[in-house]
């Protein structure tokens, strides 16, 4: 496994982003690991994410986009991290787009947040996790209904690796077929518990066997083809 998503694993776990236990998640599954993106909270936590994310993005797809879209609400910040992050690192200013939830009618009019869509931009969708694929059939129509925008793909900081919701395969395997822009993570579940299993981390193993099992279950009922390979 690359360093780069050893540290992320890494810097997961010691934001008290990723957690093993029992959780309910917004699909209604009830999951033995839970990731939110809403726990990084301090300045040097959300730098540090930003710069994995435009490392992740300008992996995938070089300088070939315009603008970052975050659909509200845990989009807003990391498409404002990143966006800052990708400036930095790659010396290309890029602009950060993002919807309300909302639509406001006075002042600031409109369903966006940020740049404004035109045609013709490039955008790349950035969010914290994809489990279902729903995320996304709510973002698709905002941002085509804005402008004729050409949308380059999505970049998530976890792939969950669990089944879509019309078919075997992950979530981000069915958005790549179903919209046709490609769609990638920073790391994927079967690399963090590789990486994790029986390893001591800060004097403390957060998958041990018990853990294992339950994440084993959890596939075995929810798991995609590419968890399974």
């Amino acid at each position: 496994m690359e360093r780069y998503k050893q540290e992320f694993i890494e810097f997961m776990v010691d934001s008290d982003v990723l957690k093993f236990g029992e959780f309910t998640l917004k699909s209604g599954r009830k999951s033995p690991f839970f990731m939110n993106a809403g726990a990084y909270v301090t300045g040097s936590q959300l730098k540090k994410l930003g710069e994995y994310y435009a490392k992740a993005i300008h992996e995938k797809f070089g300088d070939d986009f315009d603008v970052l879209f975050g659909p509200a609400y845990k989009g807003i910040p990391l498409s404002v991290t990143a966006a800052i992050a990708y400036s930095e690192l790659y010396g290309k200013e890029i602009r950060y787009c993002s919807n309300r939830k909302e639509e406001k009618d006075h002042g600031d009019t409109g369903i966006l947040l940020g740049s404004k869509l035109k045609d013709g931009d490039r955008v790349v969708i950035i969010e914290d996790v994809t489990t279902s694929g729903k995320s996304i059939e709510e973002t698709f129509p905002i941002l085509t209904a804005q402008a004729d925008v050409c949308i380059k793909g999505l970049v998530v900081s976890l792939n969950r690796m669990e089944k879509g919701r019309e078919s075997g395969q992950s979530a981000l395997t069915e958005i790549r077929e179903k919209y046709g822009f490609e769609a990638h993570a920073i790391v994927n579940m079967a690399e963090v518990t590789e990486y994790l299993y029986n390893k001591p981390y800060r004097g403390k193993i957060l998958i041990d066997d018990t853990v294992k099992a339950a994440i084993d279950a959890y596939y075995e009922q929810y798991g995609a083809e590419d968890w399974k390979r």
